[in-house]
């Protein structure tokens, strides 16, 4: 018997081991992802957070609410003594606890990201898995308006760094504390009427969290709230000067929005600002990420005054897909500057142990590890398009002279076995 990996998760192979029908992209891509997110992240002066990936079950069911899904069903957890466990299944609640616990608001606002795995125990379909992969972003201790566009900006510079431009940014408005109970309570009003219209799901949502019933995916539903009061008409005058500097920052950057007076968090914590970014090449589930303010998520940790914040997450498996789809790749898998090639046991030796102090000088050195024939190695060398391929045998070590051949002009190049590392690092690679 041999094991597979559990379904709903995968395993990222380097370029050369994986199979290239598979969705799944390689290490290396993986690698050059990670690295434009840090390099857009540390042109915007964000500093990497990681959090544990395991967390007290209730941190996680405050932070993204006791009535959703994913608490309800879509949490691994676990117990151990007195306490409960759960596998992070987003980052953003412990980031807020991190700050919290270890008073960052002491240094004025903090602008953090993250990168890391996250899991729900949900059913595996395109773009989503039980182990996945998120990257965000968040601001905290700022009211301003103008940390909502700087979160905004920064997402869609890391989109825009990947090379994707088939996006679209909505955004819209949640008000804040004074105004949703309003909201809600006319939403429920102009519901109840049509109870038995609505899916199980919305039904169970309308009392408790009525909000949530808007992202409905149903055509049925999404026809009947066409009439349905929009969150706009119950903004306060505080949350109107907000969303009204946040559109005119963003038309200032020339980054266009579409208003949807649909998109909204269901959690009484979010306030003011939400947004998505969203592609139609990543499915059914078409955001590629998404966030918004949720100024009264610190209280809901236990904080005593609340913490304005503003933030986004986004899915590696998601962006892979956009990528794909708009047939990018990402793969910086470095060539070989150079490949041995070893005849007999002394050469193999030498081989060995110049390869080492190249490598310690930044030059990428592939050898055979077979014992093969000089024609095998060859082959190896080409299959790899190393740059360079020198052949190391018992004439050359007692010549003293070693022969480098370009292998892409066939150029070749005597150096002394005595100063080969000094001699091949100052070439021109």
């Amino acid at each position: 018997m041999t094991y597979q990996n559990i379904k709903g998760t995968f395993d990222v192979l380097p370029d050369a081991a994986r199979d290239h029908s598979s969705p799944v992209p390689s290490s290396d891509e993986w690698i050059a992802a990670e690295a434009k997110i840090r390099a857009v992240m540390t042109a915007y002066r964000f500093g990497e957070i990681r959090t544990p990936i395991i967390e007290p079950t209730e941190l996680i069911a405050r932070g993204v609410g006791e009535l959703t899904d994913i608490v309800s069903k879509e949490m691994f957890a676990f117990t151990r003594g007195d306490t409960n466990y759960v596998m992070r299944p987003e980052v953003t609640a412990p980031v807020v606890r991190a700050y919290l616990q270890h008073n960052l608001g002491q240094g004025g606002p903090q602008k953090l990201y993250y990168i890391g795995p996250c899991f729900r125990a949900e059913r595996p379909q395109k773009g989503r898995y039980r182990q996945f992969h998120q990257f965000g972003a968040e601001v905290l201790g700022a009211v301003s308006p103008s940390a909502d566009v700087e979160i905004i900006s920064l997402m869609i510079s890391v989109y825009s760094a990947m090379g994707l431009s088939d996006f679209r940014l909505r955004i819209n408005s949640l008000g804040d504390e004074s105004s949703r109970p309003a909201y809600k309570a006319a939403l429920q009003d102009y519901l109840r009427p049509h109870y038995e219209k609505l899916s199980e799901t919305s039904r169970s949502r309308l009392e408790a969290n009525p909000l949530r019933i808007l992202d409905t995916k149903d055509p049925g539903e999404k026809a009947l709230l066409e009439n349905a009061p929009r969150i706009s008409e119950f903004l306060g005058d505080e949350s109107k000067r907000h969303f009204d500097d946040v559109r005119q920052m963003l038309d200032d950057l020339g980054i266009a929005f579409v208003e949807d007076p649909f998109l909204v968090r269901g959690l009484d914590y979010y306030t003011r600002t939400a947004f998505e970014l969203e592609s139609d090449k990543v499915g059914a589930q078409s955001a590629l990420a998404g966030g918004g303010r949720y100024d009264l998520l610190a209280t809901e940790l236990g904080a005593k005054d609340s913490v304005p914040a503003v933030g986004f997450a986004a899915g590696f498996e998601r962006l892979f897909l956009a990528l794909a789809e708009e047939q990018i790749s990402l793969s910086v898998r470095k060539l070989p500057d150079l490949f041995f090639v070893a005849r007999g046991e002394r050469a193999h030796n030498w081989v060995v142990a110049h390869a080492r102090q190249l490598r310690d000088r930044g030059v990428a050195v592939d050898l055979d590890l077979l014992e093969r024939s000089v024609k095998a190695q060859m082959r190896e060398a080409n299959r790899q398009a190393a740059r360079f391929v020198a052949v190391v045998g018992e004439d050359e070590l007692l010549s003293g002279e070693l022969v480098f051949r370009n292998m892409s002009t066939g150029e070749e190049l005597q150096l002394s076995t005595d100063h080969v590392v000094e001699e091949f690092c100052s070439m021109a690679l």
